[in-house]
């Protein structure tokens, strides 16, 4: 059974625009999913410039997941990773109590290309909030997959479908990569407290509605979450066990607003490593916004 029905929301990031899917108004995260992008599909032509990539920036308290359809993103982050993200493989980046990364289109730069993905943040439960930073990278190879019936299944992080990803997680989830024929039918896993899917081309029927590519659906828990194919579909399907509220600031998340407070003035001072290999420039700490007029007597 169908809970809410989420469309997209444009947001430009300065050299291109994303569709924003959580938090929403809706429903603010899904299990530990705190934030969702839609990138592209976007064509960059050869030459592009610079100001299109994303420039070192902070992150705390989460996991960040940048996951491709086509094209390729070149990650740099301060523990001295450097990895081409290309179609089908995990980039699993574990903020914890700090780290800084880049995210550059230099394959865009150099030849063109057409960038499609999902960007999420997965936010670390309790106690692990403040772990020590990681990454890893995973080969599209290394996942778990299955093939049947119309159904095509890449198994991203976590368990689901009676397999388990290789990518560390730091609470029960699933994020899985589904192609549907047409008129195929899938259900989410149950066992899960909330339940998603994010419509990345094509449309499904759920619960006797139409679901259209850009939307994300969310469903009851307890009980059944089944999506059937009007034709030929790509889903991304997620969610997990609920971590507990988490408050989003920039790029910081966190169960506590006061260390999202100290991370910004971490970032002011200065005390953030950049990547060894792109420390040349930064994104600065947007201003705070004003407070809020006094209410009339």
């Amino acid at each position: 059974m169908l809970k809410h029905v989420i469309p997209q929301r444009a947001r430009n990031l300065g050299g291109f625009s994303v569709g924003r899917v959580l938090p929403s108004a809706e429903q603010r995260m899904a299990g530990p999913f705190v934030f969702l992008d839609h990138m592209g599909p976007i064509d960059f032509p050869a030459g592009i410039s610079r100001d299109v990539d994303v420039r070192p920036h902070p992150h705390i308290g989460l996991s960040t997941i940048t996951y491709l359809f086509s094209g390729e993103i070149m990650h740099r982050d301060s523990l001295d990773s450097e990895q081409p993200i290309r179609p089908g493989e995990v980039n699993w980046m574990v903020a914890g109590h700090g780290i800084t990364h880049s995210e550059r289109f230099e394959k865009a730069r150099r030849q063109g290309d057409r960038v499609h993905g999902i960007q999420a943040w997965v936010g670390l439960p309790a106690g692990q909030e403040e772990t020590d930073p990681a990454f890893f990278h995973h080969g599209s190879k290394d996942l778990p997959a299955l093939d049947d019936s119309g159904i095509a299944i890449r198994l991203i992080a976590g368990t689901a479908f009676g397999k388990t990803a290789p990518v560390r997680t730091h609470s029960p989830m699933f994020y899985v990569d589904v192609r549907l024929a047409d008129g195929a039918r899938i259900e989410l896993p149950s066992q899960y407290e909330e339940r998603g899917a994010f419509i990345v081309s094509g449309t499904v029927e759920a619960d006797g509605r139409s679901i259209e590519s850009g939307q994300m659906v969310t469903f009851v828990p307890d009980r059944p979450a089944i999506m059937k194919a009007a034709g030929p579909a790509v889903l991304m399907l997620l969610g997990g066990d609920r971590i507990g509220e988490r408050h989003i600031e920039w790029n910081f998340v966190s169960s506590s607003k006061q260390r999202i407070e100290q991370a910004k003035a971490d970032w002011r001072a200065g005390r953030f490593r950049l990547p060894d290999r792109d420390n040349a420039e930064f994104i600065p700490l947007p201003p705070d916004p004003p407070p809020p007029p006094p209410a009339m007597s």
